[in-house]
């Protein structure tokens, strides 16, 4: 298993890196994981932002090698020893790559930006082109993706998961508080500025409380206009992982609110509707393929605003979708179900 990042790193992808692993080797599995943190091997790496450089790389010899994407050199790395060792290239494609306006707070002019995501995608191409299978997280994400569209004839589609016994539920969502909860990273192509505006104005109609769960380069900045609009928000930085399971069986609604393709799933969404919370989320490729499972979608801030309150102000309608989406997750995005459909996907590329 080939990743750029690996827990203790924090990210959807480590964390989906890290579950399948943990899972394949409970069944019996012999996994090596290479990456350029907290793996068996880690390999001397040249470490820019998003996408580290292996400068020498171990000697792996493997039945199946299965890369994450999209930062692209481990994934590169894995292709050329499955090319010399004539064995199968499994490569599990997370996301486009699109630069936002600022990274770790230094603002990335666009032409700079648009070098960046060409190279990015044409080395990334060069793995997928080399690769026996692709797996998207979602179809209308791969159909959507400049990348993975030229290649939906080697396309499986095997979604994220979450752990049901460790996201469980609450009380059922409409005897819940009216409680608006966000979980994720701090950065400005999340959205939560969005969310936060919404929330300005659902709070002049009603008593909500939106709380805010994470931490990252814009924390300041959202905090700023939480201030300016009056919202009455609490911002809780980063808390153990148990806490955020916690505060999700509390919330009413998680809401979502990134319209970037850097957002290609939201394991959040999943985590939520695990504890049979309802969950609403940017009407975009991917995210809106797991939202509507448990919750709504929104296409303006306007519209935003009328999804929050509709599910504050409904109590059998945040039950209804707090058990559809749970629902959801038990029979389609738990762990046992993904690496049942990854298993056979092995099984296949090996003959």
């Amino acid at each position: 298993m080939g990743s750029p990042y690996y827990p203790p790193s924090i990210g959807g992808i480590e964390i989906h890196t890290k579950n399948l692993v943990t899972k394949l080797r409970r069944k019996g599995h012999e996994v090596v994981v290479v990456s350029s943190i907290g793996s068996d091997l880690v390999p001397r790496c040249l470490k820019i932002p998003y996408s580290p450089i292996p400068i020498s790389f171990p000697k792996v010899k493997a039945e199946i090698y299965h890369s994450h994407v999209p930062s692209p050199f481990f994934a590169r790395r894995f292709a050329e020893l499955s090319e010399k060792e004539r064995k199968p290239h499994v490569v599990t494609y997370h996301n486009d790559v699109i630069l936002p306006s600022r990274v770790n707070g230094y603002p990335i002019p666009r032409f700079i930006a648009r070098l960046v995501e060409k190279l990015n995608d044409h080395l990334v191409i060069g793995a997928l082109e080399k690769a026996e299978v692709i797996i998207a997280t979602t179809k209308s994400y791969a159909e959507t993706s400049p990348v993975l569209s030229k290649f939906m004839n080697k396309i499986k589609i095997v979604p994220n998961a979450v752990d049901p016994s460790e996201f469980c539920p609450g009380v059922d969502a409409g005897k819940r508080e009216p409680l608006v909860l966000y979980v994720g990273r701090l950065v400005a192509y999340k959205g939560v500025s969005t969310l936060i505006k919404a929330m300005a104005e659902v709070q002049k109609e009603m008593d909500a409380k939106l709380v805010v769960v994470g931490d990252g380069e814009d924390r300041k900045a959202f905090e700023r206009l939480a201030e300016k609009l009056s919202v009455k928000a609490v911002f809780t930085g980063r808390v153990p992982r148990k806490e955020v399971v916690e505060w999700m069986q509390k919330a009413r609604v998680l809401v979502l609110p990134s319209y970037s393709r850097l957002e290609a799933f939201g394991i959040a969404l999943l985590e939520a509707m695990a504890c049979s919370t309802p969950v609403i989320g940017a009407n975009t490729p991917g995210v809106s393929e797991v939202a509507l499972q448990g919750g709504f979608t929104f296409n303006s801030l306007q519209e935003l605003v009328e999804k929050i309150k509709e599910v504050l102000q409904d109590d059998l309608l945040a039950t209804k979708l707090g058990k559809n989406g749970r629902k959801a997750v038990e029979e389609k995005f738990n762990w046992d179900f993904v690496v049942e459909r990854i298993e056979k996907i092995y099984f296949e590329v090996l003959g």
